[in-house]
């Protein structure tokens, strides 16, 4: 990898990715629509001599391919809003792949587990069937199969799936909403299931992996899990974050009744609805391809990543209001 650009970096995986090349001395472009939000991301990694910022539209591939300015590998972590997934999500991937065939750059996708359905065994493989079964998870297929599509001859694409996540960056995940109402010291709402352990990977520690598996030459072509380092329940979560905040507000778990309702005033909500099974039955990622074939898994401890996270997320409250 002699230099990457980071779509959508000022984002919740965009951000720690960056943050992880710009660590490792790797020439990167952050590439995202706010010139504001992009300053503030440099200010926050020390402005390191690596790092290029540039604006632009993801959804537009000329803007993409003038920003690269000879990166030979994307890094795609731009997302759509969670309601608008089914409408711009593969908009989305054809403009970045497009970009990449232009370019004849590798492509890292980062992805989640909406394309499996339900679960068929203990820990999945990158194997294991794509039966999705909800409107989202057969979205997410089809963004996978044009990702893959034979029509690019020049792009190289992989894609990295993730668990649910956390980190101070996380922006459109179940648990952000959560932790950030911990972080504050306000009640607040756990979305499904707080009894059900499931799978969580800290950020930082995934951006770290990723970037171990787009540095691999024959990585591309494939598909990649990054599992989280053990099972956490929704009662752990709170309680592990709110003996970090000191703060112990009331968290109330949010089914399918309590989604639906304020569902009718706020979209997001009502689309997460039809996951919820996820919570009720966890699917969990083997890391087995990984350890065979890229190293050691190397996580930091839940406990410490979530109150670490906790903290930060405390700290940038106080500078808001400082």
């Amino acid at each position: 990898m002699q230099k990457a650009i980071v779509l959508g970096a000022t984002g919740g995986v965009g951000h720690p990715l960056t943050a992880e090349l710009a660590k490792r001395g790797v020439d990167t472009i952050a590439f995202g629509r706010s010139e504001g939000k992009l300053e503030r991301l440099a200010r926050q990694l020390g402005r390191p001599a690596s790092l290029q910022l540039a604006t632009g539209d993801a959804f537009r591939p000329d803007d993409i391919v003038r920003a690269a300015d000879g990166a030979d590998v994307i890094f795609h972590s731009a997302n759509v809003p969670y309601h608008e997934m089914a409408s711009r999500l593969l908009p989305l991937g054809e403009s970045v792949m497009e970009a990449a065939e232009r370019l004849g750059a590798k492509v890292v996708v980062v992805d989640g587990i909406y394309p499996y359905g339900r679960r068929t065994a203990d820990k999945a493989t990158e194997d294991h069937p794509k039966r999705p079964h909800t409107r989202k998870g057969k979205v997410r297929l089809a963004y996978e199969e044009l990702v893959f599509d034979a029509r690019w001859r020049r792009a190289k694409p992989l894609i990295v799936r993730l668990p649910d996540y956390y980190g101070p960056s996380a922006q459109a995940s179940y648990l952000s909403v959560t932790m950030e109402a911990i972080a504050a010291g306000k009640p607040t709402a756990f979305i499904g299931n707080m009894t059900v352990p499931r799978e969580y990977v800290y950020l930082p520690d995934a951006a770290r992996m990723i970037v171990e598996i787009a540095s691999r030459e024959d990585a591309y072509g494939q598909n990649w899990h990054i599992p989280g380092p053990g099972l956490l329940s929704g009662r752990d979560i709170v309680r592990i974050a709110q003996a970090a905040s000191g703060k112990r507000k009331a968290v109330v778990p949010l089914g399918r009744i309590g989604l639906s309702l304020i569902g009718l005033f706020q979209p997001v909500m009502r689309e997460v609805v039809e996951m919820l099974y996820l919570t009720e039955e966890p699917f969990v990622l083997s890391g087995e391809k990984y350890e065979r074939e890229i190293g050691p898994l190397v996580w930091t401890p839940h406990e410490r990543a979530i109150a670490d996270t906790i903290r930060e997320l405390m700290n940038r409250g106080g500078e808001a209001h400082s």
